[in-house]
């Protein structure tokens, strides 16, 4: 597989990682957003919210408890935070490998643009 995110799950490519545990891999984007963004990905090779299966929901619960327990450690949780999932090609997603933006640090506005 030549996924990007699976070459980090695997250790070919090093990332930034700040938080793992069996299931999930959280690290550092590379090109950040906000003050802090963290990408949050599961071990679990899923190319798009469209395939994510009934038994996949645990999973996909675990990518938000994630971010909500990064945000209270990074200590903006209380201020707020936003929490993005893109798919495919039209709403932005650009790795094909399931993932979730944790943005802190900053006010947002809405629409995002």
């Amino acid at each position: 597989m030549n996924c990007l995110f699976c070459k980090m799950i695997k250790r070919e490519i090093e990332p930034d990682v700040v938080y793992e545990d069996d299931h999930v891999l959280a690290f550092n984007d590379i090109n950040p957003q906000a003050p802090r963004h963290v990408l949050i990905v599961p071990k679990k090779h899923i190319a798009t919210l469209n395939a994510i299966e009934e038994g996949d929901l645990a999973l996909v619960g675990r990518l938000q408890y994630t971010a909500a327990k990064l945000a209270r450690e990074f200590g903006f949780a209380d201020d707020g935070y936003r929490v993005v999932m893109n798919c495919n090609e039209d709403g932005g997603q650009s790795v094909y490998h399931i993932h979730m933006h944790l943005l802190g640090g900053r006010r947002f506005t809405w629409p995002a643009g």
